[in-house]
């Protein structure tokens, strides 16, 4: 994997607590099979410290291969870059996995105070001129230099990645590029929180058995165990699936029923309130517009 294109963080932070640092497990590589997160050991407020700590000692990493005053080569450039960010990189890959399926407010906290800072970051590193002059040499060059293909073609993603950043642009227009890129980080996150909070606030009450016909005894067991996981013991709650689709429709023989779910869940999102992405929506395509305008 090209290591530039999934690193993220900012490239100013506040210093880190030294509470949050000391005995942190994410700021050493895990002695678990495969390297996995010891995540007994994790807590929330570990995260933050380490992706701050990972983007600082990052950016100390990259600057040393953008001022490196020998002639660029394929190791002291593409492989040297390869070999950047391993501490941000394992913290934010623990963060966003344990975030995408085992959320609380506090983590999607720190997803959105971290997300405009991992859009600076990434740009910190893209924009940065002296770093992409070596790369563009050893792409313009990338024929004479006897590289094998896999060698070759992480050469052609790197280059790729960074005019694709914006790293061809003049410096005006590269300070446009990072509010944009600012804004459409926090946009993002807001607009996947609120999916989220709208669906879990949008389950459905049946007050009557009869009225769900045809769902076999598993899906009954479901809706009566969501029931008293949201404590409305005695009813059946129907939770809605983040798809247009919901899998209950191929079972329950109640047409109304049908037409409340397709319903409700085509409404998410779009019926006014807290969770509504619809100017989100707007925004973010108005953007994405400009930025496609400035990159051309």
């Amino acid at each position: 994997m090209t290591h530039i294109v999934v690193i993220s963080v900012t490239a100013q932070t506040p210093p880190v607590q030294n509470s949050n640092v000391e005995g942190n497990p994410l700021l050493t590589e895990s002695s678990l099979p495969y390297h996995v997160p010891p995540f007994d050991r994790i807590k929330d407020e570990h995260f933050a410290p380490a992706m701050e700590k990972g983007m600082r000692e990052e950016l100390k990493e990259v600057e040393v291969v953008a001022n490196n005053s020998e002639k660029p080569t394929f190791e002291n450039t593409i492989v040297a870059l390869e070999r950047t960010g391993r501490l941000l990189d394992r913290a934010e890959r623990t963060f966003d996995n344990l975030n995408a399926c085992n959320t609380n407010p506090t983590l999607q906290k720190i997803e959105t105070e971290m997300a405009p800072k991992l859009a600076a970051h990434r740009d910190a590193i893209h924009l940065n001129s002296k770093l992409f002059a070596r790369v563009q040499e050893l792409y313009d060059n990338r024929d004479k230099l006897g590289l094998d293909p896999e060698s070759a073609y992480l050469l052609e993603r790197y280059y790729k990645d960074f005019v694709r950043a914006g790293a061809k642009l003049s410096d005006p227009d590269k300070e446009k590029l990072k509010k944009i890129n600012s804004e459409l980080a926090t946009l993002q996150t807001q607009f996947e929180q609120n999916v989220l909070k709208e669906k879990n606030a949008s389950s459905i009450v049946v007050d009557r058995k009869e009225d769900l016909a045809g769902l076999s005894d598993n899906q009954m067991a479901s809706l009566i165990n969501a029931a008293k996981a949201e404590h409305k013991e005695g009813k059946f709650v129907i939770q809605l699936q983040n798809t247009t689709g919901q899998p209950l429709l191929g079972s329950s023989q109640n047409r109304p029923l049908h037409e409340r779910i397709m319903q409700t869940s085509l409404g998410r999102n779009s019926k006014g309130g807290e969770f509504d992405t619809r100017n989100i929506v707007i925004r973010t395509a108005q953007l994405r517009a400009e930025k496609a305008k400035l990159l051309g």
